[in-house]
């Protein structure tokens, strides 16, 4: 099978597809793969150091705070479709895939002109500005939350299919990581809270007056700061049931030894937690664009999988009464834990798969 995917901008969408691709490649051996992303974010260098086919293509994101600089963004849009019409007749593809980003805006429009078959990804509870556009043009739309389907025009919910997000059944494959290994007691609840990897310049205040309290709890806390901010940190005075590091790669796997977790509601760390059936307490972030984190997490508190607390009524009054409540509460712990696990789609990149091979077959 020849294969052309697109994703850019962010882990939130280079994963997925990434996920994706592991998937293709596991299924079949004679893959023909190639990867479109765009000439100057993360995917640039994450994708070729997998050795995985790449080319990029100069192109913007809408401009929401000076309309008069879309007239460039327009003009890079058109010339990133006429390369990506050339890229994909050359490469000629049996389906081409889209999973977020505004690179697929071209890439997948110049597809679907052409008359290749097309799907494209969704990630969070409502559809992007691209995928939005896109919907009525391609073949079909994969979806990481069924909710989604509850902000879809009726005349298209057939090209909707639910799968999860691809990043879910990865997740569960990663080991798990005992908390001993960070010092901790495995006598004890633990607490992560993390607000992305670069954190958070909001949060970054109100943690660290949150911080002091934890001395009095029984439980631990592990506080992943993101290396923009932990400096920040290193005067602050803590007791011994607190650990405070900038960064952690073993982030899933120490999730799965942790009890509860307070973070944002990004797609990615909503595929996670729903993945390990981890209970939550999400802080959405409210500068994203409308207000996505927050939809993301209502459909997860619908199935009390989590509960949010938003970042204006983040202080420690609310966290530490929330935490002391799902904690101490092993009837609501469990509720929450088995809520969290009813979202999480074990075989989502193989569901997204068997998509892909209907879409070539004409199925």
């Amino acid at each position: 099978m020849k294969v052309i995917i697109s994703a850019g901008g962010t882990g939130g969408h280079i994963y997925p597809a990434v996920a994706i691709i592991n998937k293709l490649k596991e299924k079949d051996k004679n893959l023909q793969l190639l990867y479109i992303g765009t000439t100057d974010r993360m995917e640039k260098d994450i994708i070729p150091k997998m050795g995985i086919d790449y080319q990029g293509i100069a192109m913007q994101g809408i401009n929401r705070k000076n309309i008069f600089k879309n007239i460039k963004v327009l003009l890079t849009y058109q010339q990133a479709l006429k390369k990506a019409r050339q890229v994909i007749k050359d490469f000629d593809p049996d389906v081409v895939i889209g999973v977020g980003g505004y690179i697929t805006a071209p890439v997948i429009s110049a597809a679907t002109k052409l008359g290749y078959k097309t799907i494209i990804h969704e990630q969070n509870a409502v559809l992007g500005m691209t995928n939005k556009m896109l919907l009525k043009k391609v073949d079909k739309l994969c979806v990481s939350l069924k909710e989604t389907l509850d902000y879809i025009e009726d005349d298209l919910k057939d090209k909707v299919v639910y799968t999860g997000n691809p990043r879910s059944e990865e997740i569960i494959k990663i080991k798990s990581i005992s908390r001993t290994k960070y010092g901790f007691s495995k006598d004890k609840k633990l607490v992560v809270i993390v607000m992305g990897s670069l954190g958070s310049t909001t949060m970054t205040t109100k943690l660290k007056e949150l911080i002091p309290e934890f001395d009095k709890e029984a439980y631990q806390v592990l506080l992943i700061t993101g290396n923009n901010y932990y400096d920040e940190y290193k005067n602050i005075k803590h007791g011994k049931n607190v650990l405070i590091i900038p960064y952690s790669d073993e982030l899933i796997s120490i999730m799965k030894d942790t009890d509860l977790i307070i973070s944002r509601a990004g797609a990615s760390t909503i595929a996670e937690i729903t993945s390990i059936g981890l209970p939550a307490i999400l802080v959405p972030s409210p500068y994203v664009t409308n207000n996505h984190q927050l939809k993301n997490a209502k459909e997860l508190e619908k199935n009390n999988a989590c509960r949010i607390i938003e970042e204006d009524d983040f202080n420690k009054e609310n966290v530490l009464t929330t935490i002391s409540e799902i904690l101490g509460d092993e009837k609501l712990y469990q509720k929450m834990k088995k809520g969290s696990l009813s979202l999480g789609v074990k075989d989502s990149a193989s569901k997204i798969y068997d998509e892909i091979v209907k879409l070539k077959e004409g199925k």
